[in-house]
């Protein structure tokens, strides 16, 4: 099976050690995983109950089952890992299970027939390296759902990829541009109130810290 590599959203000072934690649906394929970890330089295998410091999932089972992306969704919402990223090993994933496991942090997903020790560790590294992997017709099933919700939530609603409202591009770009409230105000035809609560409502809703993070932003969602 074809596979390519995919961008992640974490990336890992190099050199750096990287934390492991194993879940197996059965106990001989964990001990096998937690075996050829540990002997592996520059990862760490984390015990259970310290799951949620972890900076790798290692899912590794059979089918890719409800109760699988269940745990896995659980999992992420009980880390204490911001960075936390999840590596997949299973005969097959559905397209609807994929969606749900890309939003609780899969980067990598090894179909069990290629899951070599050497792909293992390599999809875990890489998780490190902003690289995930994925089979070439689940990146179609990807790349088709990103398209489908700029169809039918983001251009209905005025939104960017980055979830950036039109007015506020214009914004962003005119500070980009170097211009103050002021100067922006006049050249859009608005107040000055209006502007400074166009980029007050921004930086709260996305979570930002202040206009220069605002244009970085927007430059890295290609909004700019």
């Amino acid at each position: 099976m074809v596979t390519r590599s995919v961008e992640a959203q974490a990336v890992r000072e190099p050199g750096a050690v990287i934390s492991v934690a194993v879940h197996a649906g059965d106990p001989v394929s964990g001990e096998g995983a937690v075996a050829c970890l540990r002997s592996t330089p520059g990862i760490t295998v984390l015990p259970r109950d310290r799951r949620c410091e972890a900076d790798v999932l290692l899912v590794t089972v059979h089918q890719t089952t409800e109760d699988v992306i269940c745990w896995m969704e659980r999992a992420a919402n009980e880390s204490t890992n911001p960075e936390m990223r999840i590596v997949l090993v299973a005969e097959t994933i559905s397209e609807c299970h994929l969606m749900r496991a890309v939003t609780s942090g899969l980067v990598a997903f090894l179909p069990r027939e290629e899951a070599d020790r050497e792909r293992v560790v390599k999809a875990i590294r890489d998780n490190g390296r902003d690289r995930g992997l994925v089979p070439e017709q689940m990146v179609g099933w990807l790349l088709e759902q990103v398209r489908m919700i700029q169809r039918t939530v983001l251009v209905p609603n005025g939104l960017t990829a980055g979830g950036l409202q039109d007015r506020e591009v214009e914004v962003l770009r005119l500070l980009a541009d170097g211009l103050d409230t002021v100067e922006i105000a006049q050249q859009l035809n608005y107040s000055e109130r209006t502007i400074k609560n166009i980029v007050s409502g921004m930086l709260t809703r996305l979570n930002l810290r202040n206009r220069s993070h605002a244009v970085a932003y927007a430059m890295r969602c290609g909004a700019l």
